[in-house]
C-alpha cells in the first residue's frame, strides 16, 4: 500500500510583456539543467492570462501535482499569480537573480517582481511557498526546488488523507480529546468507528489464507532472539490484516489513510494481544496508526512520514532522566544539561528499524498489572514491542488543535543519546537544547499534550514550512538562552 504522495514538479517560467521573453527562456532551461531530479519543463511562458490558462492545461495534462513558479524577469502580477488559483497543488515562486548577461539589454528585475508578486498573492488570498530567499542563480533555485519536494509531499498528502479512528476517545487522555474542527480547516477527512467494529472486522479474518505470509514476514523481521511468543504471531498477523483491508475499503474519495485506535484497557483481553507491535510494523510503511486514539498525533507522525519519506514514531514526553544516570552516562561527554535530556517512551509502537539490536516483542508491563491477575505469567497483554531506541538525530513536533479550535504546533531538534535507559517498552534518551525552558513555556504553558511525533533526522526546516503552509499561525520551537519566551521571567 502506497501512502505517501508521489511529486512530479513542473516549472513555469512567467515574464512581464516590456522585458525581454528570452530572458525568462533562457534561464528557465539552466534551472531545468541543475536541476538533479525530474522536473517537467512547461514550453509556454507566461505573459498573459491566456498564456496562463495555456500553461496550466499542459502542465495539468503531464499530471504535474506540484508547481514551479519562476520569475525570469521582472513578470506579469496577474497571471503568474492566477496561476496558483487555477492548477489543483502546492505552488513555489522563486525568480531570477542578475549576473547571466548585461545588465541593459541583461537585466531581468525579477528581485523586484518578487515583491509584486507576493502583493498580488495575498490580495488573492491565496496560498503559496516563498523560500527564506527567493531569489536566486541556476543552482540556487535547484536547490530551492530540492527542498520544495518534501514540503508539497506533505501538503499534497494532508489535502488526501482521512484518519480512520476506533474508539471512543479515551476520557482522561487530552491528547486524544481534541476538536475535528481544525482537521476539516486543513482538509483532513475522519472517520470514527467503535471498537466493537474493529472486533467484528478482526473476527471476520480468522483464517484468511494470508495470515501465513504475514506471519513468516512478522518471524524474518523479528529474528529468532526477537520472537518471544511465535505462538502470538498468528493473532497479530490476521489485525494487521484487517487494518489493512479496513484501510483500502474505508478510504473512499481520499488517497491516504491512517489509524488512531483505542489500543486500552478492553483491546487486549478481547482481541487477546496488545496491537502495539503491529502499530510499528504499520508505521514503518508509511501507515502511522496513532495510541489512545489520538487524532492529532496521527496526523503529526503522518506529515512526518512524508517529509522524511522514512518511518515515524509516537512517544510520551515521558519522564525525567535521574541525576545519577545523567552523572554517569552523559556528564562531560555532551555539552548537555540535566535540563536538557528526558526519557521519550510509548509501550512498543516504534518501527524495529529505528531500535536497537535486542529490541523484541514482550509484554506490557503496566497493563499485567492492571489486567491480569497478580504473579500471573502474561497472556492477552503480549505484543508490544520493546527495547531502546536506536540513537541518531530527531525532530520532535506536534500539530495540535487546542479547545477554543485554534491550530497551533510546536518543533524541536535534538537527538537520541546512546546511552542505555534500563527501563521498559520502547524507550530512548532524548535531548534537545534548552529543553527544560522549551517544556514550560511552549509543552505546557501552550497546554499541549504528553504525545509527541518524532521523525528520525533533523526536519525542522520542512516541517516548520509546511505548517505556514497549512495556516498554522503559533509554530513554537526550543529558543536558544539568549531568547526569552513571552512568559519567562526575567529575573530567574
Amino acid at each position: 500500500m502506497k501512502n505517501i504522495p508521489d511529486i512530479k514538479l513542473g516549472i513555469i517560467a512567467v515574464s512581464r510583456d516590456c522585458f525581454p521573453i528570452e530572458l525568462s527562456v533562457k534561464r528557465r532551461e539552466a534551472i531545468v539543467n541543475a536541476f538533479d531530479g525530474e522536473l517537467y519543463e512547461c514550453p509556454v511562458t507566461v505573459e498573459n492570462e491566456l498564456d496562463m490558462l495555456d500553461a496550466v492545461t499542459d502542465v495539468t495534462l503531464e499530471e504535474c501535482n506540484a508547481l514551479v513558479v519562476f520569475l525570469g524577469n521582472f513578470g506579469p502580477e496577474t497571471p503568474e499569480t492566477l496561476i496558483a488559483e487555477n492548477f489543483d497543488g502546492p505552488v513555489m515562486y522563486v525568480a531570477a537573480a542578475e549576473g547571466d548577461g548585461d545588465l541593459i539589454n541583461g537585466r531581468g528585475d525579477a528581485f523586484c517582481g518578487m515583491l509584486n508578486c507576493s502583493y498580488n498573492l495575498a490580495m488573492r488570498h491565496l496560498d503559496a511557498y516563498i523560500p527564506s530567499y527567493p531569489v536566486g542563480t541556476a543552482d540556487d533555485i535547484a536547490k530551492m526546488i530540492a527542498d520544495f519536494i518534501p514540503i508539497a509531499r506533505a501538503v499534497i498528502g494532508v489535502k488526501n488523507l482521512k484518519i480512520i479512528t476506533f474508539g471512543p476517545r479515551p476520557q482522561d487522555f487530552f491528547a486524544c480529546n481534541a476538536p475535528i474542527k481544525g482537521l476539516y480547516e486543513l482538509g483532513v477527512e475522519i472517520e470514527e468507528n467503535s471498537e466493537l467494529d474493529l472486533l467484528v472486522a478482526y473476527k471476520a479474518h480468522e483464517g484468511d489464507a494470508r495470515i501465513p505470509g504475514v506471519c513468516e514476514d512478522m518471524a524474518n523481521e523479528l529474528g529468532t532472539k526477537g520472537n518471544n511468543y511465535p505462538e502470538m504471531l498468528p493473532r497479530m498477523a490476521q489485525f494487521e490484516l484487517t487494518l489493512l483491508d479496513w484501510a483500502e475499503e474505508h478510504k473512499g474519495a481520499r488517497e491516504f489513510v491512517v489509524f488512531a485506535d483505542k489500543c486500552w484497557p478492553a483491546f487486549p483481553e478481547q482481541f487477546g494481544f496488545e496491537p502495539c507491535y503491529v502499530n510499528s510494523r504499520l508505521a514503518s510503511r508509511g501507515i502511522p496508526v496513532a495510541c489512545e486514539v489520538d487524532i492529532y498525533g496521527a496526523l503529526s507522525e503522518y506529515i512526518g512520514s512524508c517529509i522524511s519519506a522514512d518511518a515515524v514514531t509516537l512517544l510520551d514526553i515521558n519522564n525525567s532522566v535521574p541525576a545519577s544516570l545523567y552523572e554517569k552516562e552523559i556528564k562531560g561527554k555532551t555539552d548537555y544539561a540535566l535540563t536538557d535530556t528526558f526519557m521519550a517512551f510509548h509501550c512498543g509502537n516504534t518501527p524495529s528499524c529505528k531500535m536497537c539490536a535486542d529490541r523484541a516483542v514482550k509484554y506490557q508491563l503496566i497493563q499485567h498489572r492492571l489486567l491480569e491477575p497478580e504473579g500471573s505469567e502474561p497472556d492477552f497483554t503480549r505484543g508490544t514491542l520493546e527495547g531502546d531506541i536506536a540513537a541518531g538525530d530527531i525532530t520532535f513536533y506536534r500539530l495540535q488543535c487546542d479547545s477554543e479550535g485554534n491550530l497551533r504546533s510546536y518543533i524541536a531538534q535534538g537527538e537520541i543519546l546512546d546511552v542505555p535507559t534500563g527501563s521498559f517498552g520502547g524507550i530512548g534518551v532524548f535531548a534537545i537544547p534548552e529543553m527544560g525552558r522549551f517544556y514550560r513555556h511552549v509543552l505546557i504553558e501552550k497546554h499541549f499534550p504528553h504525545h509527541g511525533a518524532v521523525a528520525f533526522g533533523h526536519y525542522g526546516k520542512a516541517l516548520y514550512e509546511v505548517f505556514r503552509f497549512l495556516g498554522v499561525k503559533d509554530i513554537a520551537y526550543n529558543q536558544p538562552k539568549a531568547m526569552l519566551y513571552k512568559t519567562e521571567n526575567p529575573f530567574e
